[in-house]
């Protein structure tokens, strides 16, 4: 039997955290390898694991891969999460490249200066309601199934969710006015395996803090 998964990335969320979700949805068991200090990333580097120079990287399959897209597509078709045919893929791929764009912003919000958070935090908001969600809601509306491709979970659906409890992050109430997106969030947060991944004590990490924001600075010198 093949071992675990080893994800090596920072202990915050990140571009890794998305990895850790479709994992934890797909019911996969993954192992963390926590990059704590900027020799940890050097180490990594100059034994030839990050084949750009550049974290998250997953140890699958007698693979480190790297690139988050690269990974997360690899999951997803491994996993039976990706779709039954091209068509669907093409869609589940979309609604990904949407929800992505949102998280990218939400997930730069902290590390952004005191003087234009409020206003980054406005625009993601503004951006949420009135061009990414519209789109699932309608999509769920359209589609009448329970998830937004095929009649099963796909990695669009475990993208979507956490995208909107990032947003919600941002604005508690920010889906107040979507109700099928309310029903898709309470629906696919009882999953089994999301649900397990919700819990206190998961692997999920928490929203960013000084000094996990101190920590990345140093780290990547940013």
């Amino acid at each position: 039997m093949a071992g675990k998964p080893k994800l090596h990335y920072t202990r915050g969320r990140g571009k890794m955290e998305s990895i850790r979700w479709l994992l934890a949805a797909a019911g996969v068991e993954f192992e963390e390898e926590f990059i704590e200090t900027k020799d940890d990333l050097e180490k990594l580097r100059n034994d030839g694991s990050l084949l750009f120079q550049q974290v998250p990287m997953v140890e699958i399959d007698g693979m480190k891969m790297v690139q988050t897209r690269a990974i997360l597509s690899y999951i997803a078709a491994k996993y039976n999460l990706y779709g039954k045919d091209l068509k669907e893929r093409a869609w589940i791929d979309m609604y990904v490249e949407g929800t992505t764009d949102l998280m990218g912003m939400i997930m730069y919000l902290p590390f952004q200066p005191a003087d234009t958070k409020e206003k980054n935090l406005a625009l993601i908001i503004e951006r949420a309601t009135t061009r990414y969600f519209p789109v699932y809601e309608k999509a769920l509306k359209d589609h009448g199934h329970d998830y937004l491709v095929g009649n099963k979970l796909s990695w669009a659906d475990v993208h979507l969710l956490e995208a909107i409890l990032m947003a919600e992050e941002c604005k508690p109430d920010i889906l107040s006015a979507f109700p099928l997106l309310q029903a898709f969030k309470g629906r696919t947060s009882n999953i089994p395996t999301i649900k397990k991944f919700l819990q206190p004590g998961s692997q999920r990490k928490p929203q960013a803090d000084e000094k996990f924001i101190a920590t990345v600075r140093q780290i990547f010198n940013i």
